[in-house]
């Protein structure tokens, strides 16, 4: 290996699981060329496993590397920033994987609608109405926290059209899409099956072990010179 098939970079970061190059020197048109090569790749395939491989290559080489700098007054608020830009790098991340739906609980509560009691034994029954009450929760909480009645916001937001919802800053129904309110469908999904697996678990488990409260000091009225207001440690 000589050094002319050597590339440059202004830093690379290795990991036990990627490789991150950040301002490589390579020319423009040799990555796409690059690119082009992959693209034939993925045509003439029918691994899907190579396949998969060959578009996260592919999608790698398209996209690109962003240095994020973060800046505050306080070591304090550095933290807070700094926790907010991984929250939303990590909801990015979850977004290419699976794509975005519509934000505000709006999805969770169109999924609700989808649930039907119809057949269903009266213990079924019950379960599917806890189950359509959790999933419009999301909503009634970002409503009541806007200072607004949670039960009218859902009947609103069920009878509207497909992907609108509330907007918490104006209050009004709007296009949750247009807006820019989405979530990751990753982390909708998740959240769903998160939540069942463990109201599943409470379910089959019979008994719960909690700490037990310590009973409260009552606060007797006190006499002048420290002497306690009760009397029961005078003899007569």
């Amino acid at each position: 290996v000589g050094m002319d098939m050597l590339g440059t970079a202004k830093k690379v970061v290795i990991t036990k699981e990627e490789t991150t190059i950040i301002e490589g020197a390579g020319t423009k048109e040799e990555v796409i060329g690059r690119i082009n090569l992959i693209k034939s790749q993925i045509d003439k395939t029918d691994s899907n496993y190579d396949k998969e491989k060959l578009q996260e290559r592919l999608a790698k080489l398209s996209g690109g590397v962003a240095v994020i700098k973060v800046g505050a007054s306080t070591e304090t608020e550095l933290k807070e920033k700094k926790h907010r830009y991984e929250d939303a790098l990590s909801a990015t991340r979850a977004a290419v994987e699976e794509g975005i739906v519509p934000g505000g609980g709006v999805t969770l509560l169109k999924a609700a609608g989808a649930l039907d009691t119809k057949g269903l034994s009266a213990d079924e029954a019950t379960g599917v109405a806890i189950v359509k009450r959790a999933l419009e929760e999301p909503l009634r909480t970002i409503a009541a926290n806007a200072g607004l009645e949670g039960s009218v916001i859902v009947d609103k937001i069920r009878n509207a059209k497909d992907g609108q919802g509330l907007n918490a800053v104006t209050g009004e129904i709007v296009d949750m899409v247009k807006a820019g309110i989405v979530d990751p469908a990753k982390v909708t999904r998740s959240t769903v099956q998160n939540a069942a697996s463990i109201a599943g678990l409470v379910l089959t488990t019979e008994c719960l072990v909690v700490e037990k409260p310590e009973p409260k000091k009552g606060s007797g009225g006190g006499m002048p010179g420290g002497m306690g207001g009760g009397m029961g440690d005078m003899d007569f």
